[in-house]
């Protein structure tokens, strides 16, 4: 009885340490990698789809499907705790109906590598929160980590964002999107541990759906079917809202929300990666400077907690 009214009394927005203080080990990294593949490409995929859908209807579809691939799976779809579902709801407002809204408008003033710059700065909110609500700051070498992966970040997309178009909205728009990624991100940490991350995200994407149907609807009548930006949007809920979001809860709930959000640092040398694959692209010198940086940082974010 005691336990049950100390869960009561649990704050709307609460975070906790990770189950797993060491260096990462395999699984760690491979959480990371997964999550940072998939959402690497997440922007291009969604410029694809702004070529013939609204923001609303991207936001609300790739959050359909992402819904979808989980709702198969019958560990998606065991109980969780009902004092958890407030904090549920809050997850998926905050992690999924708000930012995937305000991106894809963001993106329409804004350009792809810009909003990529300004997410690198999800890790920098993740700390901030998470030592306001754990009352205590991340180790050095996290914050070390921190500092210098998003140094990288900025090195990285230097090339492609200084000639880009900016306008005040659409980076602001962005940024707000990244500060909800850093809050929810500790949010997610003791429900994962809780309750697992595929009946936590199931039910968040459920949320999300309500959030955004007012959008999808309001941005129907300027959107059109086509093929390129249907797969697209099916990729990116597929993956991208589907299980990307799996690893990254999972990644949180092993090491907490600082270390686990430097998979974020990653996700723009996966597109630079990409783009010499697949478009032929050059690497000029700084990026490969920027990436240098980057997997510093997450190497040490990832050690042991001081």
């Amino acid at each position: 009885m005691a336990e049950r009214t100390e869960m009561r009394r649990r704050a709307l927005i609460e975070t906790a340490a990770g189950t797993r203080q060491e260096a990462f080990g395999l699984q760690e990294w491979v959480l990371l990698a997964a999550a940072a593949t998939i959402w690497g490409s997440s922007f291009l995929l969604i410029e694809i789809g702004l070529d013939h859908l609204g923001p609303g209807v991207i936001a609300w579809a790739r959050v359909a499907v992402g819904a979808v691939a989980l709702a198969v799976l019958p560990k998606a779809r065991r109980p969780v705790d009902r004092t958890d579902l407030p904090r549920i709801a809050l997850l998926g407002v905050v992690w999924m109906g708000a930012p995937l809204l305000l991106f894809p408008i963001g993106q329409q003033w804004i350009d792809s590598s810009l909003a990529g710059m300004i997410n690198g700065a999800v890790p920098i909110f993740a700390a901030i929160t998470a030592a306001i609500l754990l009352r205590k700051a991340p180790g050095r070498r996290q914050l070390a980590g921190v500092a210098i992966g998003f140094a990288g970040v900025l090195a990285v997309l230097w090339p492609t964002a200084r000639d880009a178009e900016v306008t005040a909205l659409g980076a602001a728009l962005i940024l707000l999107a990244v500060m909800c990624y850093g809050v929810a991100l500790n949010i997610a940490v003791p429900l994962q541990q809780r309750n697992g991350a595929l009946p936590v995200l199931l039910r968040a994407q459920l949320v999300a759906l309500v959030v955004l149907a007012p959008a999808a609807v309001y941005s129907l009548p300027d959107s059109k079917f086509a093929w390129s930006s249907a797969l697209a949007i099916g990729a990116l809920g597929f993956f991208g809202t589907g299980w990307a979001f799996v690893a990254m809860a999972t990644l949180v709930g092993r090491v907490g929300a600082t270390r686990g959000s430097v998979a974020t640092y990653l996700i723009p040398v996966v597109a630079i990666a990409l783009g010499v694959v697949f478009l032929d692209e050059v690497i000029e010198p700084i990026s490969l400077v920027g990436t240098a940086l980057v997997l510093a940082g997450a190497y040490l974010t990832s050690r042991r907690e001081l």
